[in-house]
């Protein structure tokens, strides 16, 4: 059996204690259970008939339930806390309204609790508010309807809208309103999320409303840094580096806390975790981003291309900031709206200073934070690419890192157990290994978790792939072996954006797509990473979209598409300038698909697609625009482990 200690906050325990096992660290990161005694600790020793410990429990390297679980005997406290921001206009610092709940041994006992944080635009809800129109000619100026931020598209309803679900739900999977906690006891002003799991544990938990939103007060501004400076001002409360109040205007500080906080959401939940980490602020010391964004250019653009988020098309951070603004002043942010609106250019989507602003990746440098990325290989709203690109700049300056990869799209926490051991180790500051365990832990096609040394797999190798034309609209052949140079050989696109990738993709031919398939693959391949396309191409017009998919065909000629990318031909020398296409000029269009991993089932044949405009997430001008590639001169370049021999071997 088990044995286990009472140890107190901070406190290491000596080597011997330390010699965990290989065996052990993998089975604890996946979240099995595991018997193990921990000797040799230092510990509180309180009296055999106390109530309670005074400090957390800690067994197989994750602190235990041992505290009380029923709501009546938690402290819950109201506060808001002033921010050095003024994003309203209004003279005054803004107030970020936080809601405090704690553990009754932090007024009776002297237990001093780390914190697990939340903040949250989504807690007050959403307003039905109209998207952006899509179905109008590209870089042309689209006049909204009459009235305030009358777009003219699509309605944005609260109801239906996948990222209030999926940031609602704790850490457990449940909803943020605990059904088993609401017969009784003090009732939440806010949530009462990942209080189940956290205070039995010594945990306080800290709930926040993002600025515009509930009872704070500024603005909203989709990732603005005032939304930043709004997040991290609870950090620095918690710290005693900012002043809180009570309703009555009475200053509240927090003596019950150690200062060490650990932020945890999903969607724009976990991108302001991200946001706050980014600021190095002190007592940050662990972060979980769960489908997190980590530049909002790359929520809503790519590479020049104006470029929806999965499910929302049309929406931009005017329609975003609208939605979230649930204050009770509804009229004091209008103009601030109004500026988003403008310098967001939906009608270049070149990236400018408005986005530079909103881009996390620039401070990097400053994140000290332990950082668990979650994200779900499916996810078309927050696309792998922000969970890629910023596990990778982490993993690049040895920021502690692990990154959890679903089968799911949006939203998908890791198990209970994976997170209390990446919260016991850098929050109670307890030595458990979790950061000795395998880096990486991804849910396979059937939904077995499988760990890996790293992500991506670090035998992933570049294949380069060619094309070669089909005929009559057939797919042409996807093949590693070099294709003949000299005269181009050039295959038509004729857009037509009414017509979703998914049909494009499964038609047997088709003058809307060009498709290639590699022949049928006698054993499995997997890609880990970001695959690639290397396409040289002219236009018949001035302007068009250009979209790769890369597909898994089935035995029965079945798409399934993996993953795509996108651009604008008028970016294609850099994101942050637009140059005009001549017709009939060449040009080479480099540019990513979203990272991804998967496994190409035996039998299964790859593919790439190349369409222009697409249905459900670029803008869809009227249909007849011509694209013309030169197969001879482009290329597909995917990250397979084990690199071109493992393909060839499969192939």
């Amino acid at each position: 059996m088990s044995s286990s200690r009472r140890v107190t906050p901070g406190l290491v325990p000596p080597a011997a204690s330390r010699r965990t096992g290989a065996a052990r660290r993998s089975a604890a990161a996946l979240g099995l259970a595991v018997a193990t005694t921990v000797t040799g600790l230092a510990v509180n020793s309180a009296p055999a008939t106390a109530a309670a410990p005074v400090g957390p429990v800690i067994q197989d390297g994750m602190a235990q339930p041992v505290f009380s679980s029923n709501r009546n005997d938690w402290i819950r406290e109201e506060v808001w806390v002033e921010a050095p921001v003024d994003s309203d206009g209004d003279g005054r610092n803004d107030r970020v309204h936080a809601e405090v709940t704690r553990l009754r041994e932090t007024e009776t006992a002297g237990l001093k609790s780390p914190v697990v944080y939340e903040v949250s635009p989504y807690y007050a809800g959403g307003n039905d508010v109209a998207n952006h129109d899509v179905d109008h000619e590209l870089h042309q100026a689209v006049r909204p309807g009459k009235g305030w931020l009358n777009r003219g598209g699509t309605l944005l309803d609260p109801a239906t809208d996948e990222r209030l679900s999926a940031a609602a739900a704790d850490d457990s999977g449940a909803g943020g309103a605990d059904a088993s906690l609401a017969a009784s006891g003090p009732q939440p002003v806010i949530s009462t999320s990942h209080e189940s799991n956290w205070l039995p544990r010594g945990f306080a938990v800290v709930h926040a409303e993002s600025l515009g939103s509930g009872q704070s007060d500024g603005c909203p501004t989709t990732g603005g840094r005032n939304e930043t400076i709004g997040a991290k001002s609870v950090v620095d409360w918690l710290n005693g580096r900012a002043k809180a109040y009570d309703a009555s205007g009475q200053e509240v500080k927090a003596t019950w806390t150690t200062g060490k906080v650990g932020m945890i959401g999903t969607s724009y939940n976990g991108t302001l975790p991200n946001a706050v980490a980014s600021t190095g602020v002190d007592g940050l010391e662990a972060i979980v981003p769960i489908s997190a964004i980590s530049s909002w250019y790359d929520y809503y653009r790519a590479n020049g291309a104006v470029v929806a988020a999965g499910g929302y098309q049309g929406e931009d951070t005017d329609v975003l900031a609208e939605y979230v603004y649930t204050r009770a002043d509804q009229q004091v942010c209008r103009s601030v709206i109004e500026e988003l609106a403008k310098a967001q250019d939906r009608e270049t989507g070149d990236y400018n200073a408005f986005w530079d602003e909103r881009n996390y990746m620039n401070d990097v440098d400053k994140v000290h934070a332990a950082v668990l990325v979650a994200h779900g290989l499916n996810d078309w709203n927050v696309k792998t690419k922000h969970a890629a690109q910023w596990y990778e700049a982490l993993k690049a300056r040895g920021v502690p890192h692990k990154i959890y990869l679903h089968q799911g799209g949006h939203g998908g926490s890791p198990s209970v157990d994976v997170l209390n051991r990446w919260f016991t180790r850098y929050l109670w500051n307890y030595q458990n290994g979790v950061e000795n365990d395998p880096r990486a832990l991804v849910q396979r096609e059937d939904r077995t978790l499988v760990q890996y040394a790293e992500w991506p797999d670090p035998a992933a190798a570049d294949t380069e792939l060619n094309l070669a034309p089909g005929d009559g609209g057939a797919a042409g052949v996807l093949t590693p072996d070099k294709t003949r140079k000299g005269k181009p050989v050039t295959e038509t696109i004729v857009d037509d954006a009414t017509k979703p990738a998914q049909t494009l993709a499964d038609a047997a031919t088709s003058p809307n797509r060009l498709a290639y398939k590699s022949a049928a693959l006698t054993a499995p391949a997997r890609l880990s990473g970001t695959p690639r396309v290397s396409l040289r191409m002219s236009f018949g017009q001035p302007a068009a979209n250009v979209t790769a998919l890369l597909v898994d065909y089935d035995q029965n000629g079945k798409a399934k598409i993996i993953t795509r990318g996108w651009t604008d031909p008028q970016n294609r020398k850099s994101i942050s300038r637009t140059e005009p296409v001549k017709p009939g000029t060449p040009y080479r269009l480099d540019f990513d698909m979203q990272p991804h991993d998967y496994i190409f089932p035996a039998g299964h044949r790859l593919g790439v697609v190349l369409l222009s405009s697409d249905y459900e997430y670029t803008i869809r001008p009227a249909p007849g625009a011509l694209l013309y590639l030169d197969t001879t001169k482009s290329t597909v370049t995917l990250p397979i482990v084990g690199g071109e021999g493992a393909l060839a071997s499969a192939g």
